[in-house]
């Protein structure tokens, strides 16, 4: 079964980022029902790596790597690391082992937008974390049309990122976080 038909649920929270119940994902979408999510930064060789997107909400927009959210396992919310963890090995076939750093936490916001082409809304307390990676990656093509590489420099900010279509939750980002 493709990955987006199946039914999942993610952790509906308050804007405090207090749990209040499980929310079937595609629902939490549609209505633009705040829950919780993670992006991730991928690093190799001082480049950052940019998704091109395929998925149903912000379809062809670029992530600063990927995106997603915990979510219930057997009635139990997953742990951000665990989903980050599978979200690596399912977007980008890469493990534990293909990473270089422990997964940094670097910030946490909340933001909302509506995906301009499709139903779809995010409305997130987003975690923001980086990790260097061991090698380039191979993405999935399920779940993305390619990626870019953005050098980084200390001069870097969103002037070197105009061009790509981003997703909404990568313009929250404080880019000096990421240096």
């Amino acid at each position: 079964m493709d990955y987006y038909q199946k039914k999942f649920y993610l952790a509906q929270i308050n804007r405090d980022d207090q749990l209040i119940s499980p929310i079937e994902r595609w629902r939490a979408h549609q209505e633009g029902i705040l829950h919780r999510g993670f992006t991730v930064v991928l690093v190799y060789q001082r480049q950052f790596i940019l998704q091109h997107r395929k998925h149903p909400a912000f379809d062809g927009f670029f992530d600063l790597s990927f995106s997603s959210h915990p979510i219930y396992v057997k009635n139990q919310l997953q742990s951000m690391e665990e989903a980050i963890y599978d979200t690596l090995k399912r977007e980008w076939n890469l493990s534990k082992k293909d990473l270089k750093t422990d997964l940094k936490y670097l910030d946490k916001f909340h933001y909302k937008a509506r995906d301009p082409y499709s139903v779809y809304t995010e409305h997130e307390v987003d975690y923001l974390y980086s990790v260097e990676i061991t090698r380039l990656p191979q993405p999935i093509l399920e779940f993305s049309y390619g990626y870019d590489l953005l050098k980084i420099s200390s001069r870097f900010n969103r002037d070197q990122i105009s061009s790509f279509q981003l997703a909404p939750w990568i313009k929250k980002i404080n880019l000096s976080k990421l240096l």
